[in-house]
């Protein structure tokens, strides 16, 4: 056996994908359940074992240091799709964002006001002060070190991918793909999408806009039919006391006996907005254009088309032309017009965080009875299910 060629292990070309896959997956799993779950949105905490290894392996596989990657972030979800979103492809254009995501990321990583500001809690003990954050560089030469004696001459690939593999997924496809293409189950003011309804390989970090509409959830899956494999390992880490699951994002539903509005409505309402605006818009905004288009001309039709995302997504910003299409389909439809009028209204109720929930309660009731006075189906149906919207406490942790 050659070893400079074979290396120790001395694998075949199939046990070495194996090998680089594995290597790569605990890299994937260590950023969605440390870096991102545990660091930055405290959903979860972890024992120091757990969490110590995960900084390690990091520190190893990618030179990360964590107060960059949770500062960087964080300010992600607080000024996400702006100017200063550090990696917004609706900024930036996607080009950019799959091809230089890592670029992006160190440019915001040297920025102190980044730092100081989003990236408070982050581990501050000698092993960070005097290895991790100091020298990243000895990390990464000890694994291409241990690539190159367990491999052999084919470690120098092994490393390459692994150096790729985050900004790849992280940087590209999540930061990019992950707010340009996918579906979404929330309306959210960004314009976030879940690429994919199996988290399978990032590890869940593919039910992107589930975790906009719910950052401090440790579980990143909604529907029955979505799988999050970060959150079968958190499971496994909490049966194992490695873990301790701090929240969830509670499931809604709604009461079908329930016929007043009351202070649990009002809360789920402001809650779960994300939510509640994209059943109003799949159980309202849009049976009503469906009806338009079937009695409408071939060129109001083409409008109502061309204004259709306009009047159900939220994270389109509206300029001026957008304005123009929106307003000339609402003066040509009145049902529409009240529809879409309602809606706002509905965005009203919970915009207002100085108003006490007495006055929520009582402007949510006026509102369901005027929406019920229109005599349109579609919002009289949709008034019984807000009557009833409410939580099931036995997901709240």
């Amino acid at each position: 056996m050659n070893i400079i060629l074979d290396g120790i292990l001395n694998l075949s070309g199939l046990g070495i994908i194996i090998a680089t896959l594995v290597l790569t997956h605990v890299t994937i799993i260590s950023v969605t359940i440390y870096l991102h779950r545990h660091q930055s949105h405290h959903s979860l905490s972890l024992h120091p074992i757990a969490s110590h290894f995960f900084r390690f392996w990091l520190w190893l596989t990618t030179g990360t240091i964590t107060k960059e990657w949770v500062a960087i972030h964080r300010k992600h979800h607080a000024k996400c799709e702006t100017a200063e979103d550090p990696h917004s492809p609706k900024i930036l254009g996607l080009k950019k964002l799959l091809l230089q995501g890592y670029e992006l990321y160190r440019a915001e990583a040297v920025k102190p006001e980044t730092l100081d500001k989003y990236g408070n809690g982050t581990p501050n003990d000698w092993l960070e002060r005097n290895l991790y954050s100091r020298f990243p560089l000895i990390g990464l030469a000890t694994m291409l070190t241990v690539d190159l004696l367990s491999f052999g001459i084919i470690g120098i690939t092994v490393f390459a991918i692994q150096m790729l593999w985050i900004p790849f997924w992280a940087a590209g496809v999540i930061n990019g793909i992950g707010h340009y293409f996918g579906y979404r189950n929330f309306e959210t003011t960004d314009a976030s999408t879940n690429i994919m309804p199996w988290g399978l390989l990032i590890g869940g970090e593919e039910l992107h806009n589930n975790h906009h509409a719910y950052p401090f959830s440790a579980k990143l899956s909604n529907k029955w039919w979505e799988f999050d494999l970060g959150w079968s390992y958190i499971r496994m880490l909490s049966f194992m006391g490695l873990a301790k699951i701090k929240k969830i994002a509670p499931k809604v539903y709604s009461k079908t006996d329930k016929q007043r509005v009351d202070m649990d409505t009002v809360r789920a309402l402001a809650r779960h907005r994300f939510h509640i605006i994209k059943i109003y818009g799949r159980k309202v905004i849009r049976p009503v254009i469906r009806q338009e288009c079937l009695r409408a001309s071939q060129s109001y039709k083409l409008l109502l088309l061309r204004a259709r995302k306009l009047l159900i997504r939220e994270d389109i910003k509206q300029d001026k032309k957008a304005h123009e299409l929106i307003n000339q389909v609402l003066e040509t439809s009145q049902t529409l017009a009240i529809v879409y009028q309602f809606k706002q209204q509905l965005k009203d109720l919970w915009s207002n965080s100085k108003q006490n929930q007495g006055k929520r309660i009582e402007r949510m009731q006026k509102w369901c009875a005027d929406a019920e006075k229109t005599g349109i189906d579609v919002l009289q149906e949709i008034v019984q299910y807000i009557r009833g919207y409410t939580e099931d406490k036995k997901y709240a942790i």
